[in-house]
Parts: structure tokens; C-alpha cells; sequence
């Protein structure tokens, strides 16, 4: 200490640091040389070692690559070649391509899972109970809600992006894997302890528009491949030319139209699924017809919704996450197609979601029962096989909330006494339109005049319910044990149902 900081010391008070140089928060300023690139990690195994990773801790990972996602399964491998365990793994959801799980959690790697959807084969290892505690469900609100109270704690970010500078400015929208918003993958740069960013390229600094900027990423790593765009558009997202899907999109589009929401300025989210994506056409020619635009669409935005926005037809885009190429292109070049995150997207506990603001959701569900509760995670076979996603955020939010779905999948019942699992409460859902009949809410009579006096046939939700089994049989009955495998989370972190083991 030297003889000024000595005569200072009795002036300033214990909680008080004393000067000890000028770079003594930010040594890397030291070295001319390198203080731009000190981010830059030589591949993924330093950057890990880098972070501070320790048994134990939460990692986390976001899902705009959707089916074509090469992250989670590359930082998963190196992690377990590392030798860590018991990790807790937080992405935002999964899908079938994260089959490799199944052997990170045999082996320990991975203790405890908190997503909003599995499917393929790791949703079925997950159902017979090879996690050694219940997997966490939740909605995409809902998981903002819990990353912001604490529950889910993020040590180490990994955010796969197609391009990205040395500092870490990011985006989705420029480079070869374009995967457009990345709206999930905002919450977790800013609420994790450290930020490793995997980039296919990298740009000149500064990389812009940055979706996610410097101040929030710790390290950089230049790999080959963070995913296949390719497949982001598939499976739940695919644009329908099935003939019943799309006669299920025009009876909703015709309750849409004629429920009084649709005017001038009204604002709609189009869910996944054939049928729920299908209604935007429909809706586009009657607003045509009737000279009339929406305020914004919101979601996960796909090419007819950037179309529809092209036309003049949805003045906004307020997009989370990108459904097709398509409207990752149109985040690039649309001044009004905006990229926003989760938190802004359908967090309960934020201080304004957008999902509040909407008029009219259209959904999907594996099940929904005689009370309107919908089921969008566990088949009718008990596996866990779907994606809670903004169901019941949107649901909650949305002026009017429509299910659209076939009556019987197969011989399978979508109408049922009750669901396997409630994902969504019915008190949260208006409508649902089948291709036998569109049954409304008793919570909402009004809306169920509107329909009757545009001549629109309503039946009762429990007629459709033996419709499907004078159509199917009634199916038997599953067989459960008493051991839970998952936690059913609402939006507000509460626990909604439990998913049990199926008898084999």
C-alpha cells in the first residue's frame, strides 16, 4: 500500500474499496494485442473448461433450429467426454433429433430436465422413468417466469447462432443457417452467469443488427454446423393440404369472423399444427373482402403470415421464434417485422406481455375433454410425445381462444370424457372446431349467440364426445403406476397435473 492510499484509508469508509490500478476489474485491457479477441476460445472443450463448470450445475440451450438443431447434442457429448454429472438441463425445448439424451442421463451426465416439449425417443425413455426425478414441463412463458424467480438458475448459456463477431454481437439473420428470431435465446444471455456463443461464422465487429449483444457473452466458438434450417419448417409447422384440416381451418375461420373480434385492428397467433397454420388463408380473403387489417400476428411467425404482412393485409410481425425460411428472410429485409423475446412474448410475471394483447388464438391438441381442458403433451398412449410451447400462455391471454382439431385421430378419440393430462384449463379455452361440429364454452354465451345468429351450427362439447366413440369405440383404459415422471408447470409455475409411468 503506499504511502497516499495509507493517508486515504482513515477517510474512507470499510465498505469502500481503495484505488489499486487502473485495470484492475479488466486486465485483459493490459494486452493491446489481445483485448479484441479474448473472447475467442481455440474450440468448445476450453470454452467449457473456461466457464467454471462444475457437477451439478444448470446448462441451458435454446430451440429455433426446432428438428434441425446440432447443438444440444454436440455441447453434450463434449461435456460428457469431459467427465461432468448430474447436471440439470434447461433448454427451451426438444425435439426428436435430441435422441442422444438418453444416454447422457443413463450415464449420469445429466440428473434433472426442465423443457417445454420432448418427443421421439427421449420422450419415451422419459415416460418409463430414466430420469432419476420427474421431468419439468413448461410453457414458454412460464419458463421465463421460472429462469426470472430463481428456480431455474442458468450457469452456462450455449446459443447456437449462424453468425456472430468476436465479441459476441449475434443474430439469426445473416450467414448460412439462417434461423431467424432468436427469442428464446434472448432470456437466457441475459439471465445466465456465463455466456458461450457457438457461431458458424464469423463477422466483421460490429455484427449488425445484434439480437444479442457483447455486453451479455463471455466467450465465442467458431464451430461447423449450429443446425439445418432445413428443418426447422417441419412436421407441426407444415403448411396442410389435407382435406380435412382444411375444412377444419374454414369452420374456424368462419367463427373467427363472425365472433366479434374481427375488425379493424384485431391482433391473432395461429398455433402449430396443419389446420391452426391453414386459418390464415382463409381469414386473408375475408379481410380482403371486408377492406380490413390486423394490428399485429404474433408467435412463431411463418410465410403466409409474411404474405399477409406483404399485403398490408397484418401491419406487424411480432415474432419469437421463425416457423420457415421464409419468415426468417422477412425478419432481415421487413422494418415492421419485429424480433421480440420470451419474456416479452408470454411471461405471466413480466410487466407487459404481448400475448394480453391479443383477440384471437388458434390452437391444437392431442385431447380435450368435455370441460375444455386440452392435453398437448402425452399420447394416448400415456408416452410424453408433444411441446406444451405458448398453449396455455396464449390460451390465458387471448380474447378468444379456439381449439382446432379432428374429432378421431385414426381410432383414436380426440374428444374424451377427460384428458390424460392438462396442459391448458378449459376455463382458458372459448371454442373448439372440429370436422363434425364446433362446440363452444358455456363461460361464453355471448359468443355462442354470435355463431347461432350467423347461422353457424353449434353442438354441445359433450355430443361430440359420443360422436367419437360411436366412431371409435370406447378405447381402454391406460394402466398407470403410481411413479411420476413429469410435472405438468402452468404459466405461473404452479404444478397443473402430474404424468405417471404407463403399466408395461
Amino acid at each position: 500500500m503506499t504511502e497516499y492510499q495509507s493517508n486515504m484509508q482513515h477517510s474512507v469508509p470499510a465498505s469502500m474499496s481503495l484505488f489499486t490500478g487502473a485495470n484492475t476489474i479488466t486486465p485483459h485491457l493490459n494486452d493491446a494485442q489481445t483485448k479484441a479477441s479474448r473472447k475467442l476460445k481455440t474450440s468448445l472443450e476450453q470454452a467449457i473448461k473456461d466457464s467454471g463448470l462444475r457437477d451439478g450445475m444448470t446448462i441451458s440451450f435454446h430451440h429455433a433450429f426446432r428438428g434441425g438443431d446440432k447443438v444440444i447434442n454436440m455441447v453434450m457429448d463434449v461435456i460428457a467426454n469431459m467427465g461432468f454429472k448430474n447436471l440439470t438441463l434447461a433448454p427451451s425445448s426438444l425435439t426428436s433429433v435430441h435422441s442422444p439424451l438418453v444416454a447422457h442421463i443413463e450415464n449420469g451426465v445429466v440428473g434433472k430436465l426442465y423443457t417445454s416439449g420432448i418427443r421421439g425417443e427421449l420422450g419415451e425413455a422419459i415416460s418409463k422413468g430414466v430420469l432419476k426425478e420427474p421431468v419439468h414441463i413448461h410453457s414458454h412463458g412460464g419458463r421465463v417466469h421460472l429462469v426470472k424467480t430463481g428456480e431455474i438458475d442458468i450457469d452456462v448459456a450455449f446459443i447456437g447462432v449462424p453468425c456472430c463477431d468476436e465479441y459476441g454481437n449475434a443474430n439469426g439473420t445473416n450467414g448460412k443457417s439462417r434461423c431467424g428470431s432468436l427469442g428464446y435465446a434472448k432470456v437466457d444471455a441475459q439471465h445466465a452467469k456465463h455466456v458461450v456463443m457457438l457461431t458458424e461464422s464469423l463477422a466483421a465487429y460490429p455484427n449488425h443488427p445484434a439480437s444479442i449483444t457483447q455486453d451479455y457473452v463471455d466467450a465465442v466458438v467458431k464451430v461447423d454446423e449450429v443446425g439445418d434450417p432445413s428443418k426447422i419448417g417441419g412436421g407441426e409447422t407444415r403448411l396442410t393440404s389435407n382435406p380435412r384440416e382444411l375444412l377444419i381451418a374454414k369452420r374456424a375461420a368462419d367463427v373467427i369472423i363472425n365472433s366479434g373480434y374481427f375488425k379493424q385492428d384485431f391482433n391473432i397467433q395461429t398455433g402449430s399444427g396443419g389446420a391452426s397454420l391453414a386459418v390464415t388463408r382463409f381469414l386473408g380473403d375475408e379481410m380482403v373482402r371486408q377492406g380490413i387489417s390486423a394490428e399485429f400476428g404474433l408467435g412463431g411467425i411463418t410465410s403466409t403470415m409474411v404474405a399477409m404482412h406483404e399485403q398490408g393485409l397484418i401491419k406487424n410481425l411480432l415474432d419469437v421464434q421463425c416457423f420457415d425460411a421464409g419468415a426468417a428472410d422477412s425478419l432481415a429485409r421487413n422494418p415492421n417485422h419485429l424480433e421480440i423475446s420470451a419474456n416479452e412474448y408470454a411471461n405471466p410475471s413480466s410487466k407487459g406481455a404481448v400475448v394480453d394483447r391479443l383477440d384471437v388464438v388458434i390452437l391444437s391438441a392431442l385431447e380435450i375433454d368435455t370441460q375444455f381442458n386440452v392435453n398437448v403433451i402425452t399420447g394416448s398412449d400415456g408416452v410424453i410425445r408433444g411441446a406444451s410451447g405458448g398453449h396455455c400462455d396464449t390460451a390465458a391471454g387471448a380474447n378468444l381462444a379456439i381449439i382446432v382439431a379432428p374429432l378421431v385421430r385414426g381410432r383414436i378419440p380426440t374428444v374424451v370424457n377427460k384428458v390424460l393430462n392438462v396442459v391448458t384449463p378449459g376455463e382458458s379455452i372459448d371454442v373448439l372446431v372440429t370436422d363434425h361440429g364446433v362446440a363452444v364454452n358455456p363461460n361464453r354465451p355471448e359468443v355462442r349467440e354470435r355463431l347461432l345468429q350467423a347461422g353457424i351450427e353449434v353442438v354441445d362439447v359433450e355430443a361430440l364426445c359420443e360422436r367419437a366413440k360411436s366412431l371409435t369405440g370406447v378405447p381402454q383404459a391406460i394402466e398407470f403406476e403410481d411413479q411420476v415422471v413429469g410435472y405438468v408447470r402452468y404459466r405461473d409455475g404452479s404444478v397443473i397435473d402430474v404424468i405417471k409411468k404407463v403399466k408395461e
